[in-house]
């Protein structure tokens, strides 16, 4: 049972008004205060809504980047796996006392084995490669801020995108060791202008071991815009045999990879074993004796990007939290100068029958209600920043929901657990003392 006792409602068994009455009162009361006081209010959302905006931001950039890797790994095939000397997933810089990681002494994949792989009925493609260094010349100009490759005929499978001009190697030029080169189309532009460059011979330098070598471009390749930008679009591509033998790029720090698809019919599980089997038949090892060789599959990578990322983002998290905490800090300021300043009025809403749960409320709510549109004013920065991050790069910002609910959320608690202190400060007051305070 309740009745109406000075416009408020009571409970009579209870003798405290009701919850909802102390929420509309109470915001009421904090909406007047925030009004009258617009410039230290702007202040405090500016405070809060740092923090807030930094979060929403990186959460963008990071679901961005994750979708544009996702969509990479399912454009090159989820089920696709690499083979490779060692498992960098799992590599650990160990020493035996020989001054070289246990994994040093592992053989290098031969050419034989890539041939023998290519033949095996559950492998639809292989894709060889490995990176190196070099410089490529075409008369006085020398472009070195690029990246090389030395790779199979099947490398434009696993790189999206299209030639521009010319064509791609031959598997019988790749099987001839033929000084032949793809080149993007941003180093076209950079070595040879307007010039067509297809035809055009120019030397590869790839330090003392092989300097001045004369390669042929055969074709230029625009890559599709993604988010690794620069480094994706400045690169050549040379047969990995020819870079083999006639750059001698291949040692123990630039070892070969190899990228496998499964045959359709056949599923990854049964490609892999055919492979492993083939390695292991050719390297003579036997039952008892551990592969010298790795098997990283796609979903392996998957996990490593969800980590790092997952780390990264806990780490940027952590560090705009600070700045979260330092606007918070600044609302708990203002929130006891704003205690100070209305004693007088908290003294007569008491005098007029205004409960210390009713005080104590009208301060958090207010204090909730200053974080509260911080993180609105975060959410619209970080929305702002990752829309022009979208327009003005291939990276497809996205701010994920969670990340709205969270930081909403998080500023809102965070204002009244921190708002707790002038509340019950404020709810404690005297309220003679109160109306006697000028």
């Amino acid at each position: 049972m309740s009745r109406q006792a000075g416009g408020r409602a009571m409970d009579l068994d209870a003798g405290q008004p009701s919850a909802k009455r102390i929420i509309v009162d109470g915001s009421r009361v904090a909406l007047g205060a925030l009004r009258g006081n617009w410039a230290r209010t702007l202040l405090a959302i500016l405070g809060v809504g740092v923090g807030a905006g930094v979060v929403v931001t990186v959460a963008a950039l990071i679901t961005g980047i994750r979708t544009e890797v996702m969509e990479l790994f399912d454009a090159s095939g989820p089920d696709n796996f690499t083979v490779m000397p060692f498992d960098f997933s799992d590599a650990r810089i160990a020493f035996d006392g020989s001054g070289r990681p246990p994994w040093w002494d592992r053989p290098e994949i031969s050419d034989r084995e890539i041939r023998r792989m290519q033949s095996l009925p559950g492998v639809a493609e292989l894709i060889a490669f490995f990176d190196f260094g070099a410089a490529i010349r075409f008369e006085s100009t020398w472009v070195t801020n690029l990246s090389w490759r030395g790779v199979s005929s099947t490398w434009a499978t696993s790189q999206p995108g299209d030639f521009v001009s010319g064509r791609n190697f031959t598997p019988t030029e790749v099987n001839q060791a033929r000084a032949v080169m793809v080149i993007s189309n941003e180093v076209a532009e950079a070595v040879f202008g307007e010039i067509d460059p297809v035809g055009k011979r120019v030397r590869v330098n790839a330090g003392r071991r092989a300097a001045n070598e004369l390669f042929t471009v055969i074709g230029v390749y625009e890559p599709l815009d993604n988010v690794f930008g620069e480094v994706s679009e400045n690169f050549a591509v040379v047969p990995f045999t020819a870079a083999d033998k006639r750059l001698k790029a291949r040692d123990r720090w630039t070892f070969m990879m190899v990228d496998i698809v499964p045959r359709e019919g056949f599923t990854s599980q049964e490609a892999e074993d055919q492979v492993i089997s083939a390695l292991r038949s050719m390297r003579g090892l036997g039952p008892g004796e551990e592969n010298n060789f790795a098997i990283i599959r796609a979903e392996q990578i998957v996990e490593i990007f969800n980590q790092l990322t997952g780390m990264f983002f806990i780490v940027i998290v952590g560090l705009s939290s600070v700045g979260m905490l330092v606007g918070v800090i600044g609302v708990i300021g203002i929130m006891l100068i704003s205690v100070t300043e209305r004693t007088r009025e908290i003294g007569i809403r008491k005098a007029i029958g205004a409960t210390r749960q009713e005080i104590k409320w009208q301060f958090l709510i207010e204090a909730s209600m200053l974080t509260g549109l911080g993180a609105i004013a975060g959410l619209l920065v970080g929305w702002g920043a990752s829309e022009t991050l979208a327009a003005i790069s291939p990276l497809p910002a996205r701010i994920p929901l969670w990340s709205v609910a969270a930081a909403i959320l998080l500023a809102t608690l965070t204002g009244i657990l921190f708002g707790m202190l002038p509340a019950l400060r404020a709810s404690r007051l005297d309220p003679v003392e109160a109306l006697r305070y000028e």
